[in-house]
């Protein structure tokens, strides 16, 4: 155990991880193995019949030659009309060989055309033959004023009259020539070098190791893809990766993570905390920094030796708001409330007063779903859906059944919150009762062997034979799919940041599922009770408050009522927040506006445009006759109210900085399918699809499901 005084390990952003890999000098060096295999050897492609004249044969086809290899090239890549074109080569050497040559050749012209240019030029009017440059072998002389005359086979060229404009045009003509093979050549070069950062960054995005672009089947596949597109296209290399693409997709995300920073001053910002544990059994926690302009990783960090350590806790946050700006910083959403994070919260709220400390509305509504599943018979009925999954899953052709009676449906997802997963399930089931019970009745079925196996017999008689399986499994369904929606709402399906709605969204999940249960006490009130528990310790906080009554969508609905909690809650965070008494004197006064809709806040746009536009937004557009209020609840209604759960991130160390930036930055604004939300690719050994203990198996053969 560290001592508080103990700094846990930081893996910090950009500088020590990127400079490792990009201090190295880039060249194009033979150690590269991609390099060997992107500049193939035309050597290796044909064999030597008679150095003398120069004759080949073509390794494929047979095909004999004379002219050496670079007749050779041309054959290989069915180029130039002066030569059979190989049949037998494969695809790929065939594109090379063919981009090789035509960049070549567009070279060799374009070097051709300024050599002409360089021989000749004038740096004053044709009139003035006087100062026109006569060269003779390395040294430049003065013409002389005489008719200038042209002679063959002499270092000179002399030029007279006539002759001396029809050669400048010509060398006019000539110039232009080259500046337009230069300047094609320098599209070519921005296109393939977008094309290069392109790949980078779908290494950097997607943590794929720069090794994977030395392997000759990536080589091959990116020259497959580009075989109709541009001939000057290069794949690039592991060097390329680890050189110049990531020192640009560095420079590009720093700028981009000042743009998002400069924003916070207005906005304020919410830093996210996210636990993990590596390949290496380490604790790990990612921080991002979430605001309205995108979220942005800082760093992680190396707890392991910090574990119940609440000063090292405390010292390693307070670094992060000390980066971040102890202004900008309006909350910490932490993504557990396990070991000591409580008392960390604790402290650091009393450290700096103007800080929140909240849980993440996610985790908080995943420990609701576990406590739903503890209660009653619904620990019962969620093993009877995994045995049904299981067998389904684990037959093949039971599952190649069941997708032609659902027409492809599968009945299995996954999630990154584990305790949604057996309520999803749950509810794909139940969406497909007809189906599933015409598939267990149909004749395909009672001829198949699996039919007359005990697992056959017991998923079917739940299936058809159960009535009260689907009975339970729909009154199970009225509890958490409410749940399930609040998570989706919060985490994606609206763009706008959710804080200040996190109130009515909990009161609408407890009114809906009391709606459900046609407000029978008996049945809603345990899992009122439930969610009470989890909202009051853990999930509630003044800024929530604080974020429902600002928010005009809610503030001014006719059934809006602002009980004792939500103002106490008000003015907690008013208090915390504001420091100043001449500021906090205004609030109050433009409070009384705000409730009344006086002024801005009751004109016609205003008014139309209270549900439509975010918060935060809407006070920015409406609140200009309050300014102290109108910054203080923009700042509140910016802040999200999950954590870092939500975005995914790939918990990877390496090149932390870049790769993580990127896939944030791709991230959708809002996700209009609430199935994505959470969901990931199935594990095959997951407990639903066939894994499991064996005590769970034995029970299933026994019908003690």
């Amino acid at each position: 155990m560290r001592n508080s005084s103990d700094k846990p390990d930081e893996h910090k952003e950009v500088p020590q991880l990127i400079e490792s890999s990009t201090s190295k000098k880039r060249d194009s060096s033979s150690d590269d193995p991609a390099l060997h295999e992107a500049s193939i050897d035309i050597r290796d492609h044909g064999t030597i019949l008679d150095k003398k004249k120069s004759r080949v044969m073509c390794n494929y086809c047979g095909k004999e030659m004379s002219s050496g290899y670079s007749r050779l090239k041309q054959h290989l890549g069915g180029v130039g009309t002066d030569v059979t074109h190989c049949e037998e080569v494969p695809k790929y050497i065939k594109v090379y060989m063919r981009n090789n040559y035509q960049k070549k050749s567009k070279v060799g012209h374009s070097h051709s055309s300024q050599k002409k240019s360089k021989v000749r030029h004038s740096n004053k009017s044709f009139s003035n033959s006087d100062d026109f440059p006569v060269q003779n072998g390395n040294h430049v002389e003065p013409s002389q004023p005489t008719k200038l005359r042209k002679r063959k086979h002499s270092a000179i060229i002399e030029y007279s009259g006539l002759e001396q404009e029809d050669e400048i045009l010509q060398d006019l003509h000539s110039s232009k020539i080259s500046n337009k093979v230069m300047n094609e050549e320098a599209a070519e070069d921005d296109s393939s070098k977008q094309t290069q950062t392109c790949i980078g960054r779908f290494f950097f995005a997607n943590g794929i190791d720069f090794s994977a672009a030395n392997s000759s089947s990536f080589w091959k596949m990116t020259i497959a893809l580009t075989e109709g597109g541009s001939t000057a296209y290069k794949v690039p290399s592991c060097n390329d990766l680890k050189g110049w693409i990531l020192e640009e997709q560095l420079k590009a995300m720093r700028e981009h993570v000042r743009e998002v920073m400069c924003s916070w001053r207005s906005t304020g910002c919410s830093i996210l905390l996210d636990g993990w544990t590596d390949e290496k059994g380490r604790n790990m926690i990612n921080f991002l920094v979430d605001s309205p302009q995108g979220p942005i990783f800082i760093k992680s960090a190396d707890c392991s030796d910090s574990i119940g350590d609440v000063g090292a806790m405390i010292s390693l946050l307070s670094g992060v708001i000390e980066e971040v700006g102890v202004h900008n910083v309006v909350q910490i959403v932490t993504y557990t409330t396990a070991g000591t994070m409580k008392e960390v919260g604790k402290q650091m709220t009393e450290k700096y007063k103007s800080i929140f400390w909240t849980v993440c509305a996610s985790h908080c509504i995943g420990l609701m779903l576990e406590k739903i599943e503890m209660l009653g018979t619904e620990s019962r009925l969620v093993s009877k859906a995994k045995a049904i999954t299981k067998f389904i899953y684990s037959n093949e052709t039971v599952l190649k059944l069941m997708r032609k009676h659902t027409g492809g449906f599968d009945i299995v997802s996954s999630s990154r919150i584990r305790s949604m997963v057996p309520f999803l399930i749950l509810e794909r089931i139940e969406s497909q009762k007809k189906n599933l019970s015409k598939m267990f009745s149909s004749l395909e079925w009672e001829d198949s062997t699996l039919a007359l196996t005990a697992d056959g017999r017991m998923v079917a008689d739940l299936v058809i034979g159960e009535p009260s399986f689907w009975s339970e499994t729909e009154m199970l369904l009225k509890a958490s799919v409410p749940l399930l929606r609040a998570l989706d709402l919060l985490n994606g399906e609206d763009s706008r940041p959710q804080l200040g709605y996190i109130y009515e969204t909990m009161d609408q999940v407890k009114e809906t599922i009391k709606r459900k249960y046609k407000g029978r006490k008996t049945e809603y009130q345990p899992f009122w009770t439930a969610f009470d528990g989890i909202w009051d310790n853990l999930l509630h906080s003044p800024i929530h408050a604080a974020g429902c009554y600002l928010n005009p969508g809610l503030f001014y609905s006719d059934d809006f009522c602002a009980d004792d909690q939500v103002k106490k809650g008000l003015w907690c965070c008013i208090g915390r927040v504001v420091e100043d008494e001449r500021e906090l004197v205004l609030i109050a006064s433009q409070l009384k506006k705000y409730k009344n809709a006086r002024g801005a806040f009751g004109h016609g746009d205003a008014v139309d445009q209270r549900r439509r536009l975010a918060p935060a937004k809407w006070w920015s557009l409406y609140g200009g006759e309050c300014p102290e209020l109108q910054r203080f609840a923009t700042r509140i209604l910016s802040q999200t109210c999950t954590g870092a759960l939500r975005y995914g991130l790939k918990r990877r160390t390496d090149l932390t900085f870049v790769h993580h930036n990127i896939w944030l930055q791709n991230l959708p604004a809002s996700n209009t399918d609430y199935t994505d939300t959470f969901l990931e690719p199935i594990d095959p050994m997951d407990e639903w699809i066939g894994g499991g203990s064996m005590e769970e198996k034995a029970a299933e053969q026994n019908g003690n499901v």
